[in-house]
């Protein structure tokens, strides 16, 4: 992977070793771990983006796929209330997709959190730099309703934007709605998104908290992986952000996500 520019002395190959090994031990026994800048505070973005990639070859290794990739942070109020002025990435394999309605294991999570979003499974290519929301547009197939399971091996959410990033974007799993639809049919800036939680609506929000533009978040992605010297291929599926705020799991909880003019989609935590 060619080396994006970082802002200081970059951590040794040891240290990052050491700093994925402790995210994945905490994801595999399902119990969270002191945040990576705690002890490294020297880690930077292009450090904690090496570490997610170390953990990421891991999956591959024991059989998973590549299968797209996810965008976090796309909110303005998340994004002021941790300090930055960016969103970031995680990937997504195949061993992270549920089924709609599908129901996981007890055990599997720390301390989840699930959102609503719009997902855009690409139908060509798409490689940055220089990347826009029409470019999106034309190269996605078509978009569906999702909800993504996120969950911090980070004890207590304690992160800052370095500590999600290595943690692959705080994402655990994904499930999509049924229904496939085509780009441009919907405006996804006014889409409204509701959450049930056992029935009771959790969450709300619109495509508009997204970046502005669910789309304009992909295009951020693509022309972010092109430092990386990476894009984005046909089937690749892509998580574009909350349309509102996340709302807390844990076993026993169903979710609902119903997203207007996208469908709806179901997942349960027993």
């Amino acid at each position: 992977m060619p080396e994006a520019k970082a802002t200081h002395d970059a951590l040794s190959g040891e240290e990052l070793r050491e700093l994925a090994d402790r995210l994945w031990r905490a994801r595999l026994e399902a119990r969270g771990c002191e945040p990576p800048t705690r002890s490294h505070p020297r880690l930077d973005i292009s450090d904690a983006y090496r570490i997610s990639r170390l953990n990421f070859q891991r999956r591959l290794e024991r059989g998973a796929k590549l299968v797209g990739r996810k965008i976090g942070l796309t909110s303005e109020a998340v994004q002021r209330q941790i300090g930055v002025d960016q969103p970031d990435f995680g990937y997504l394999t195949s061993d992270m997709s549920l089924e709609n309605g599908e129901a996981l294991g007890a055990g599997e999570l720390i301390q989840a959190k699930v959102e609503g979003e719009a997902v855009f499974v690409l139908g060509r290519e798409l490689k940055g730099p220089g990347v826009d929301r029409e470019d999106v547009m034309r190269a996605a197939d078509h978009i569906r309703a999702c909800i993504e399971v996120i969950d911090s091996r980070v004890k207590d959410w304690r992160i800052k934007i370095q500590d999600t990033i290595a943690d692959n974007a705080s994402s655990a799993y994904f499930a999509l709605g049924a229904e496939r639809i085509k780009p441009g049919s919907v405006d996804l800036r006014r889409c409204r998104m509701k959450l049930w939680k056992n029935g009771s609506l959790a969450s709300e929000g619109s495509g508009s908290a997204c970046l502005g533009d669910p789309a304009r978040a992909v295009a951020w992605l693509a022309n972010a992986l092109a430092v990386w010297g990476e894009g984005l291929k046909p089937g690749d599926i892509v998580l574009s952000g909350a349309f509102g705020p996340v709302v807390p799991f844990s076993r026993g909880d169903e979710c609902r996500v119903e997203i207007e003019g996208l469908g709806r989609v179901d997942w349960r935590y027993v």
